[in-house]
């Protein structure tokens, strides 16, 4: 079987909830899990008109090559009949938009919701920021911290910003590319989403700043 895309990296960032792929020809596509799970084919799918519903918390756990031509994904609810082939990959990322508009569409239709993220009982995101080296902390002022997260913030990224909004001493020091970021001790992209009990450290990437 050949395929008009073929893929030059494949990366699941299951903190995110994130699989990225770039494909020779120069797209590079990160396609949540939800999505993928809820634009699985399968013969029970194509045979009903009511969309898979409740999957905001799902993750791949697992992906198997098959052949040179697709990827069977392993969802954390148990589904794993979802052959994704190339050229769907590649068509799922092109359209994302519009397949994803259509989905909740059709989520309002037949009366159905996502799940929403996991919270404490009182509904408030609260994580653990830790600084490090000398240079930080006297920014900071301090070595760790506990913060709640507004509703706005939802990733690295987004947390960043928070942060240089302190101050222009702040701004500086956590400038996207002045700063390393781990999430639960493991290297963040700015992408990588938080949630609740997140450990965050941070580390200055140069001593002169």
């Amino acid at each position: 079987m050949s395929a008009k895309h073929t893929p030059s990296e494949i990366k699941l960032h299951q903190k995110s909830r994130l699989l990225e792929i770039s494909f020779e020809s120069g797209e590079n596509f990160k396609y949540p899990c939800e999505y993928l799970r809820t634009h699985a084919k399968s013969a029970e799918m194509e045979t009903s008109d009511v969309p898979v519903a409740n999957k905001s918390e799902v993750n791949i756990e697992r992906i198997e090559p098959q052949g040179s031509y697709a990827l069977r994904l392993f969802f954390s609810d148990g589904y794993d009949s979802g052959i994704f082939s190339w050229d769907t990959l590649f068509d799922l990322g092109s359209n994302y938009d519009t397949y994803w508009s259509e989905y909740l569409a059709a989520l309002e239709k037949h009366g159905l919701q996502r799940d929403g993220d996991k919270k404490p009982e009182d509904g408030k995101i609260r994580i653990k920021l830790m600084y490090f080296m000398t240079n930080m902390l006297k920014v900071t002022k301090k070595e760790t911290e506990e913060i709640e997260l507004p509703e706005s913030i939802k990733d690295v990224q987004s947390l960043l910003k928070l942060l240089r909004f302190k101050g222009k001493d702040w701004e500086k020091m956590f400038a996207d590319d002045n700063v390393q970021v781990t999430v639960n001790k493991q290297f963040a992209e700015l992408f990588t989403r938080l949630e609740h009990g997140d450990e965050v450290a941070f580390v200055p990437k140069s001593k002169d700043i």
